[in-house]
């Protein structure tokens, strides 16, 4: 991706912590609250409609039942996503398009970090609409593409080379920069525990930056800082909002 500097706020499928997670309540929240960047997760309807949820199955975060794979997208867009959350203060929330998401970030400049949940259910063709949908909000500059299956990043870069993607990984990976060139890959997703100061300087050398998840404490916030990360993914990004702007303008002595 193009934009490397100043550090990049990711919000966690949204201000996830204040409204239910990947709904468009939760990803205008999170702009309000000094978001720089939006991560939220993908999947596909049974007749190929790319919607925003994490988890597979629908039962935590909808009042459905079911696999999402298994829906159309007239079924899952009846649904309501925000009942659950905070005693229903956001009952009717739905579920978003890819494309909501896509019209938010062209209107407030935002960076996206599309991670795509293709590592339980794989989802062919996912990687082209994904692609093709970016491509025609001309958003390629401002995404990064994410996933845990790294085949499906391997093939994103060859299908879009001007897209940026993000390795996703969860444990201790031995020259992760090296790893990450062998895909073409310009940033890694790492469990921040694993994103060690001496990991992100070397990967810094080589060209290849750290976007840790997910980062919810000041004191952590601030090591990574320190140590070089590109961007942080948080479930507080009005914390992390607060943190950076100290950091550029610290108050007086």
């Amino acid at each position: 991706m193009i934009i490397t500097s100043p550090i990049i706020n990711f919000a966690h499928r949204g201000a996830s912590r204040e409204c239910p997670e990947n709904t468009m309540a939760a990803f205008r929240r999170a702009v309000e609250l000094g978001a720089t960047g939006i991560e939220t997760d993908v999947q596909m309807t049974r007749d190929g409609r790319l919607v925003l949820i994490h988890d597979e199955r629908l039962e935590r975060t909808t009042n459905g039942k079911g696999w999402v794979k298994d829906q159309t997208w007239e079924e899952l867009a009846g649904l309501d996503a925000g009942s659950w959350f905070k005693g229903g203060a956001y009952a009717g929330e739905r579920i978003p398009l890819l494309e909501d998401l896509l019209e938010l970030a062209l209107g407030s400049r935002l960076v996206l970090n599309i991670e795509l949940k293709n590592g339980r259910c794989f989802y062919p063709g996912m990687e082209q609409k994904v692609i093709a949908a970016v491509r025609a909000c001309g958003l390629g500059s401002w995404t990064v593409i994410s996933s845990f299956n790294h085949y499906s990043l391997a093939l994103c870069r060859t299908l879009a080379p001007e897209i940026g993607t993000g390795i996703l990984y969860s444990e201790g990976l031995y020259r992760p920069w090296a790893y990450a060139a062998s895909l073409g890959a310009g940033a890694l997703h790492a469990e921040y525990r694993t994103a060690l100061p001496e990991l992100v300087r070397e990967a810094a050398a080589c060209g290849v930056v750290f976007h840790p998840w997910t980062v919810n404490e000041p004191a952590e916030m601030s090591a990574l800082i320190e140590s070089g990360v590109a961007g942080i993914i948080t479930d507080e990004p009005g914390m992390l909002s607060a943190l950076l702007e100290r950091r550029l303008n610290p108050p007086p002595p």
